[in-house]
C-alpha cells in the first residue's frame, strides 16, 4: 500500500506499484496530471470512511511512472491512502486507504509471494469504485476474453484472518453481495461492494 509516524512502509514508499497491488492494470500508472496537491489530498480522503482518512498518510504516485513517490501528508494511524490515477480506457475516479495488514499483502504481490498472516484480518477502501480488474488472475494487465475482467463500484476489500473462511463464499461479481476475488490463488480476498447512505432529511 508509509507515514512518517511509522513507516511500515519505508518499503511503500520506495515502491511506485505498491498501490497498484488490488488493480495490476495500473502498474504503470503516475499520478493524474493537472490536480494539484490540496485535490490529491482531498481525493485520497473520499476513498475511506472520514474517521480513518482524515488521519491516514496521504502518498502520491510517481510523476512518471517507475519514479519516487512523493508523500502529501504525513499520517498518525496505520493507515495510507492514494488519490485516484484516472487510469482505465475511459480514465476513472479510483483512490484507496489501505491498512497495516493490506499494506503487507501488496508487498508480497509484487513479489509473487504469498502474503504474511493477518491474524487480525485486514481492510482496504475503494469508496469510489475502481477502473477495473481480472477476477481471476492477480497479474493479469488488460482484459482478455477469458479472464474475468470486472469493473467494480464503492467496495471495501478484506483480508480474512483465516483464508480458509472464503473457500465457501461464491467469486460471482454480479451478485449485488460479497464475492471472492483472485479465488483459488494466495491472493484471495473479499470484496464486499457498498454504498453511501444518504442523510435522513427532516420532515
Amino acid at each position: 500500500m508509509l507515514r512518517t509516524v511509522r513507516l511500515l512502509t519505508v518499503v511503500l514508499l520506495c515502491s511506485p506499484s505498491l498501490l497498484l497491488a488490488q488493480h495490476p492494470e495500473h502498474a504503470a500508472a503516475a499520478a493524474k496530471p493537472g490536480m494539484t496537491d490540496q485535490q490529491k489530498i482531498a481525493s485520497a480522503m473520499s476513498a475511506a470512511p472520514a474517521g480513518i482518512s482524515a488521519n491516514a498518510a496521504i502518498m502520491d504516485f510517481p510523476s512518471t511512472p517507475g519514479g519516487e513517490m512523493k508523500q502529501l501528508r504525513a499520517g498518525t494511524n496505520d493507515w495510507v491512502c492514494f488519490p485516484t490515477t484516472g487510469s482505465g480506457p475511459k480514465g476513472g475516479n479510483d483512490p484507496m486507504c489501505l491498512d497495516k495488514a493490506w499494506s503487507g499483502w501488496a508487498q508480497a504481490w509484487l513479489k509473487h509471494e504469498n502474503p504474511p498472516a493477518a491474524p487480525g484480518g485486514g481492510i482496504a477502501y475503494m469508496l469510489q469504485g475502481d477502473a477495473g480488474a481480472s477476477n481471476t488472475d492477480p497479474f493479469a494487465t488488460k482484459m482478455t476474453p477469458d479472464n474475468h475482467w470486472v469493473v467494480s463500484p464503492a467496495h471495501i476489500m478484506v483480508l480474512p484472518a483465516n483464508p480458509k473462511d472464503l473457500d465457501s463464499v461464491n467469486d460471482d461479481p454480479k451478485t449485488g453481495g460479497p464475492w471472492v476475488m483472485w479465488k483459488g490463488t494466495p491472493y484471495a480476498h473479499l470484496m464486499v461492494p457498498v454504498s453511501r447512505t444518504a442523510a435522513a432529511k427532516p420532515k
